[in-house]
Parts: C-alpha cells; sequence; structure tokens
C-alpha cells in the first residue's frame, strides 16, 4: 500500500477501524472518483469559459494533456494504478 495512503488513513483514525485491504480499497476508489475523465474535462473546459477566459479559444487539445498530467499527478501520488 502507498504510505501517503496509510498516512491519511492513520490520521483519519479509520486504520484502527478496518483492516488494511478494506482501507487501500476505499482510498482507490476515492482517487478513481477524482480523476473521472469526465468530470475533470468538464471542470477545465468551465474554467476556460468562466467570465474571466470568455475571451479565449479553448484547445481541445490541451484540455487532454491537462487532464492526462493531473491524473498521472494523482495516481502517482496515492500509488493508484
Amino acid at each position: 500500500m502507498n504510505e501517503r495512503i496509510r498516512e491519511l488513513a492513520v490520521q483519519s483514525g479509520m486504520s484502527k477501524l478496518v483492516d488494511s485491504w478494506e482501507y487501500e480499497r476505499f482510498a482507490e476508489l476515492i482517487i478513481r472518483e477524482c480523476v473521472n475523465r469526465e468530470a475533470l474535462l468538464g471542470a477545465i473546459a468551465r474554467g476556460w469559459c468562466s467570465e474571466k477566459n470568455s475571451h479565449k479559444t479553448m484547445d481541445p487539445d490541451l484540455a487532454v494533456a491537462i487532464f492526462d498530467e493531473v491524473e498521472q499527478q494523482i495516481r502517482q501520488q496515492f500509488g493508484v494504478e
């Protein structure tokens, strides 16, 4: 299990409540939800379409590249494939 997941489980007190497999699986499910492709691409698009950026043109390839980088960082941080 990723050390960061273990640290967070200990901080939350969860490690005292369930075995390591259960909280590791719980963490994986949360992380997978956080890297939901459609949700993150939607958030990127909304940022581009905000009033502050309304005069800019969105580059779909750049949006996907941003998502890929964010996803990779989250997965690396928590050791989730």
